[in-house]
């Protein structure tokens, strides 16, 4: 392990290298730094697009969303990416709806239970993660009992299985994501075009 450990690391030290040489080379040339700087800014600006249009067609805050948790076990494992659709107005029980509690800034993904319709039109959602042995009551804000329309972000439509286990470790492990995004950024700048 310790020979394999070496190995990566030294593998690691010199691809960094490597890059680090590639991104003098670049600063060198101006015109083709310049080049590898507008296509960065064109792939961080097509992936902001393509989540704003997925926003516009869902209706929905936050069209995607990872589970974090394992309250919603067997039907969703913790790293399932799940895909919202806010667009439809009514729901009902059994289907699996993310909501947003006032002062959290993490939304739930859980089952709505019961559904209770008042005379003037309001409805009422109750709703539970599937894996706990009690609703979600204890989890609303305080004084809250039921959950308004106006509170869920979408309601689920699709599913990958454990994709977003990387988000969850990006989310773990903060330092991560600095290097990810860091060495993802040098990549696309050192990239040659051909």
């Amino acid at each position: 392990k310790i020979v394999q450990t070496t190995l990566l690391t030294t593998m690691i030290k010199d691809m960094i290298e490597k890059q680090i040489m590639e991104l003098k080379k670049l600063w060198a040339n101006k015109r083709q730094f310049t080049f590898q700087v507008l296509n960065l800014a064109m792939i961080v600006f097509s992936a902001l697009m393509i989540w704003k249009g997925l926003m516009f067609l869902t209706k929905s805050e936050s069209p995607v969303v990872v589970v974090l948790s394992g309250s919603m076990e067997p039907a969703f494992q913790r790293g399932d990416i799940l895909f919202l659709d806010n667009s439809v107005t009514e729901v009902g029980v059994g289907d699996v709806v993310v909501f947003k509690i006032k002062d959290r800034a993490i939304p739930i993904v859980h089952r709505i239970l019961k559904i209770h319709e008042k005379e003037n039109g309001v409805v009422d959602l109750l709703t539970k993660g599937d894996n706990n042995r009690v609703d979600d009551r204890g989890l609303y804000a305080p004084g809250q009992l039921w959950l308004q329309r106006e509170d869920i972000m979408g309601k689920a439509i699709g599913t990958l299985r454990y994709v977003g286990m990387v988000t969850i470790a990006l989310n773990d492990y903060p330092v991560l994501k600095y290097v990810l995004v860091g060495m993802m950024g040098l990549f696309v700048l050192t990239s040659k075009e051909g």
